[in-house]
């Protein structure tokens, strides 16, 4: 069984992920270090929910006790430290999305893992099922990619990456610059629009709906016809542990590169850079003065969190 050690239990993710693995048995949480809002109580709970035997006091320790990390921090700035002690044992990390929120961090993991370090990430809807069926059937049956449309709901850039990375995992890397589109604004909700440009000609759509949870809905047009599928939700957890199973066991797998993962980020600054420049903003353009803080994303969650993970005893 392939040994997991959990940084953090921030979100939801550590508990679906647990469940998914219980069933198929290939990995399991076997450590868990927790710096993080969640108290004690909860921490316990999640381990004694899903077997998880220790109970870590420093990362290094963690890093000692498995065979890949898996980092859960809602604070994406973070993440690459917290990545740290893995990669210097020569273990991989998983980093869950976002992965990283700004430039900087972008190119220093682009560095660490030119160093040699493995980094492996991180919306599970890149690797949903839907886009794995599509993709399988044969460009001269469903036609070449044109134009891909997707949709998100709950913020702009925690869930928005989601239909971003989506986006990414139909048309691969190359996208060139973004234009925000404009905004359908509902009380204090708000539906922003943001179209991505491609180096080979195609394109892509993508909608964030703040306030409101909203499916991820991918709408792929080709040469041929178009077609619209929802994500099952239900399903994204086990489609991603079944791909970094695949990656641990050394079989063949569909996770994305570095090189992939931060260009779905840097499609989500250029679009904040655009809107707030009212003009198309090229990759090549980004600077340190756009960016997603994830200590503003963090007081806010944590905030509103509640309790996930504490064991009520009767």
């Amino acid at each position: 069984m392939i040994r997991i050690g959990a940084v953090n239990i921030d979100t939801s993710h550590p508990m679906g992920f647990a469940e998914v693995m219980a069933k198929s048995k290939r990995a399991g949480y076997v450590a868990v270090y927790d710096d993080s809002f969640r108290p004690d109580e909860e921490v316990e709970g999640f381990m004694e929910r899903f077997g998880v035997k220790t109970h870590c006091s420093t990362l290094e320790e963690l890093a000692d006790l498995c065979d890949i990390g898996f980092i859960h921090s809602c604070n994406w700035d973070l993440h690459l430290e917290q990545a740290i002690p893995f990669l210097k044992r020569g273990k991989p990390v998983f980093i869950d999305k976002p992965i990283v929120g700004n430039l900087q961090d972008c190119l220093r993991l682009e560095q660490l893992c030119s160093d040699g370090g493995v980094i492996l990430g991180a919306s599970s809807a890149r690797y949903c099922y839907e886009i794995q069926e599509f993709l399988a059937v044969p460009v001269e049956e469903r036609g070449e990619i044109v134009q891909v449309f997707g949709t998100s709901g709950v913020d702009a850039f925690n869930y928005g990456i989601h239909v971003v990375e989506a986006i990414g995992g139909l048309l691969g890397q190359g996208a060139s610059c973004v234009r925000y589109a404009g905004a359908a604004v509902w009380g204090s909700d708000s539906c922003e629009s943001y179209f991505v440009g491609y180096e080979d000609g195609k394109s892509a759509i993508y909608n964030t709906y703040t306030g409101v949870w909203q499916p991820f809905t991918i709408t792929v047009m080709t040469t041929k016809t178009t077609y619209q599928f929802t994500i099952d939700s239900s399903r994204l957890y086990e489609a991603l542990i079944n791909e970094i199973c695949n990656y641990m066991e050394d079989v063949p797998h569909r996770l994305a590169s570095p090189g992939a993962l931060i260009e779905s980020v840097k499609i989500m600054l250029a679009g904040k850079a655009s809107k707030e420049q009212n003009r198309a903003v090229g990759l090549n353009e980004l600077s340190s003065e756009t960016f997603f803080i994830g200590k503003e994303f963090y007081d806010t969650y944590s905030a509103g969190a509640g309790s996930m993970y504490r064991i009520e005893r009767k």
